[in-house]
């Protein structure tokens, strides 16, 4: 089975024999890509008790925990990657989250869904409604997302809290790149990925 095309950029972000916290690993695909691919040292934290059973069968540590909650069982500098992907629109204090992973995590990986995406500005500029899209697919009363925000919110959001950008890739909802992303990313991306660390490091 292929590996999901964004979660295949951030395990080209990882370096071999790493040590990985996957923040929602769901069903524990990309820590058991990393373990198979790279050799990492790879621990996931993930609330929904079924997904937490899939990543026992993939043979993942899990832990059963709320993001909301923090970080604050885990020590500084435990881990060299921090990854949250398509969860950081769905926390309550996403500035906080990322402060804790920059603390526990050398460097964070995050991901995700773009609302300064065209498709979405059309909606809510022209239609006046909050917007169902492929890469936000829930009406307004069942989304999950509670803090959505576009790649210019998020770089914004960086340097507010000293976050230094390492690298980024901009991508659609096939996670497939294209020359208009590349150059105007908040306007044509679909989905934003980040690989950060704290600028005092």
């Amino acid at each position: 089975m292929a590996l999901r095309p964004d979660l295949d950029i951030i395990s080209q972000w990882v370096e071999p024999g790493s040590r990985v916290l996957d923040l929602g690993c769901g069903d524990g695909t990309l820590l058991a890509h990393l373990w198979k691919t790279r050799q990492v040292i790879g621990y996931g934290l993930e609330i929904d008790p079924s997904k937490i059973v899939m990543s026992v069968a993939a043979d993942v540590n899990v832990i059963q925990a709320d993001l909301n909650k923090g970080l604050s069982d885990m020590k500084d500098n435990a881990f060299d990657y921090v990854v949250l992907t398509q969860t950081l629109q769905a926390v309550q204090h996403p500035d906080q989250l990322l402060r804790e992973m920059l603390r526990v995590g050398r460097e964070g990986i995050v991901t995700f869904p773009n609302f300064g995406h065209w498709r979405n500005r059309l909606q809510v500029g022209i239609i006046g409604r909050m917007p169902v899209s492929r890469n936000l697919p829930d009406q307004w009363f069942r989304t999950p997302n509670i803090h959505l925000c576009s790649v210019r919110d998020f770089e914004a959001l960086c340097e507010h809290e000293g976050i230094k950008i390492l690298q980024r890739s901009f991508v659609d909802h096939l996670h497939n790149s294209g020359p208009l992303m590349r150059i105007l990313p908040n306007l044509f991306s679909e989905f934003a990925l980040y690989r950060i660390q704290n600028s005092q490091r």
